[in-house]
């Protein structure tokens, strides 16, 4: 039997789409826009950069803060992979698009037994329901934002060319 190299599954849309997908079956009935699914994506991958929050599912990297440049890209593929598999809806509403779990999507997520999915499932209950409304979701980025800013440093480069 052939076995998937983890560079393979790692950041890729069926990663990305199950973290998704764990976010939107905390409560099946609630919606969430792309933004707010990436900001989710980011808070449930980096839970111990939070306060009070549990361990990081992921190892820390450097520079997290370029994370979340990439990160809607790799969140929108997940949400068309899960899509195309019936596990995910979008939804045009007068306010924008949403994502909400089907019916298939909770029974998925349950089938899936390893370890990695039950801490991915209780950090994604975690961060939605500390973090599921927009204020308390603003807040916990204007204070990951305060940590991520330590991460940029300003170099002062000489103007005289003769210093080059």
């Amino acid at each position: 039997m052939n076995s998937i190299s983890p560079d393979f599954v790692f950041n890729s849309p069926l990663e990305t789409g199950i973290r998704s997908l764990s976010i939107l079956t905390v409560e099946p009935s609630t919606r969430f826009d792309l933004q707010q699914l990436t900001a989710f994506d980011y808070l449930v991958v980096h839970s111990g950069g939070l306060k009070g929050g549990p361990v990081s599912l992921h190892p820390d990297t450097p520079n997290q803060a370029g994370e979340l440049v990439i990160r809607r890209s790799l969140v929108e593929k997940g949400l068309l992979l899960m899509e195309y598999k019936n596990l995910v809806s979008k939804l045009s509403l007068d306010d924008g698009f949403f994502y909400e779990a089907t019916e298939l999507a909770c029974v998925f997520i349950e089938s899936l037994t390893n370890e990695y999915i039950r801490e991915l499932t209780y950090r994604a209950r975690w961060v939605v329901e500390k973090y599921g409304r927009d204020q308390a979701l603003e807040d916990a980025f204007n204070f990951s934002l305060e940590n991520w800013s330590k991460q940029f440093q300003f170099v002062e480069w000489p103007l005289n060319k003769r210093e080059f």
